[in-house]
């Protein structure tokens, strides 16, 4: 049974890729030894993509996911990487991208889609949710329900991972006073 994924980065720089992965994206790793290091990713996701162009069958991309991006990118920023451009709305998520030693560049983005927390292959996954404009939404009425459920459903996801709002603290109950003794 698949486990998980292990994705490779082939670059000129692998001790400078490596450094920058253990160090400026804090990634956890083992040390394998022989200065390689595996590094440990808590999840994971594949997508499968049309190719736009015929040259572009069989190539493959890896993408970081986190989220909060807007926090994530002031993160990582004020450890010394740089984005390119601003973090923009592909529909599936808000995106940007970042250069890694060796000219790799990868994507960051926060999805918009609600992730599935178990794996099973009897268990479709929710769809990726695209902001349909009205007339795509009209045309696939399915997709637009089910886009609406999913986003509802991440509202309700992040309302819950909110600190809830401190309460002021209740007086204290004063206790009852003892009925007095009834005097005959």
């Amino acid at each position: 049974m698949i486990r998980g994924l292990h994705g490779m980065f082939y670059t000129s720089q692998a001790d400078a890729m490596r450094a920058f992965m253990r160090d400026q994206l804090r990634l956890p790793f083992t040390d394998v030894g022989g200065g390689w290091l595996i590094f440990d990713l808590p999840e994971a996701d594949i997508g499968v993509h049309p190719a736009d162009e015929p040259a572009q069958s069989g190539t493959h991309d890896v993408s970081f996911y986190c989220d909060d991006i807007q926090g994530t990118v002031a993160d990582l920023s004020s450890r010394g990487i740089a984005f390119e451009g601003e973090i923009a709305d592909h529909g599936y998520g808000f995106v940007t991208y970042f250069t890694m030693p060796g000219d790799v560049r990868v994507q960051l983005y926060e999805p918009r889609y609600q992730k599935s927390t178990k794996a099973s292959p009897t268990q479709a996954k929710p769809a990726r949710q695209r902001a349909a404009a009205p007339k795509r939404a009209a045309a696939r009425p399915a997709r637009a329900r089910a886009a609406k459920r999913a986003t509802a459903v991440k509202a309700r996801a992040k309302a819950q991972a909110r600190p809830a709002a401190r309460a002021k603290p209740r007086p204290k109950a004063r206790a009852k006073a003892r009925p007095s003794a009834r005097r005959r």
